[in-house]
């Protein structure tokens, strides 16, 4: 299918979606939990990525749930946006179409309606604030399955139990699951340097002392996302060799799984 059919099929499907659903996310119905993640698998596959059909255990359920959070654009006024990575997150779409303009956040910021320049500002420090509390709950649930994916590897390579055809699936769902937690990281990372973008030129074109806890807000998820994104991983995404996250190395992540 061409790139630009297959846009508009995938536009019309995400807008049979509804968003009402627990802190955002699609509610749940038989369309956005079962048709659309199908529909994520067979284009997944279609284009080379890793794609498990094994079923997701709960651990591995929550971390995508609480990915979501990170991976839908912070810009209050970013709809279209928003639909956009609600599709990359069942994998309907590659990561690549997702916006890495850093100004969206500003934009959005200011085009809304607020009774001054500081509900930008409390806007913001909220915004960061809610990052920074969920971002220690999807830390604990990504060590959770990083270290039962290194159980499933372990006995997929050693029991003799194991149906070959069953490793690939495995480590398919290894990457996949390594894939995602690596993707929570850079778009944590764009979230950030969008509010530093964002705190910026508030504060050239409406300067106020709410600017300053704002700042603080922004340094507080700073300093919560450090840890996250030097956990130590599988080393799977890259390949056998290749850099992870526990080298310190700032590599561009790209979701495929």
């Amino acid at each position: 299918m061409p790139p630009a059919s297959a846009l508009l099929l995938a536009l019309l499907l995400g807008a049979c979606n509804a968003t009402d659903g627990d802190l955002g996310r699609p509610k749940p119905t038989i369309w956005s939990q079962i048709v659309l993640p199908q529909a994520g698998f067979v284009a997944a596959a279609g284009r080379g990525e890793a794609a498990s059909y094994f079923r997701f255990t709960d651990d591995e359920q929550q971390l995508r749930d609480r990915a979501w959070r990170f991976i839908m654009p912070a810009s209050p006024q970013s709809v279209f946006q928003s639909e956009l990575s609600n599709l990359i997150h069942t994998r309907i779409l590659p990561v690549p179409m997702q916006s890495g303009d850093r100004s969206d956040y500003f934009r959005g910021l200011t085009s809304g309606s607020f009774a001054s320049q500081d509900s930008r500002y409390n806007r913001m420090a909220e915004d960061s604030n809610a990052d920074r509390l969920l971002i220690g709950p999807f830390r604990a649930n990504a060590m959770r399955v990083v270290t039962m994916d290194r159980v499933r590897m372990r006995t997929a390579d050693a029991s003799a139990e194991i149906a070959p055809e069953k490793r690939d699936p495995a480590l398919a769902r290894v990457i996949e699951n390594e894939g995602l937690i690596l993707w929570v990281c850079e778009r944590l990372d764009f979230r950030i340097r969008s509010y530093r973008y964002a705190l910026a030129n508030l504060v050239v074109e409406m300067p106020s002392r709410d600017a300053i806890r704002a700042e603080r807000s922004l340094m507080a998820l700073e300093a919560e996302a450090g840890p996250l994104c030097k956990m130590p991983l599988n080393g799977t995404f890259y390949g056998e060799g290749g850099q992870g996250q526990g080298d310190g190395a700032r590599r561009p992540a790209v979701y495929k799984g």
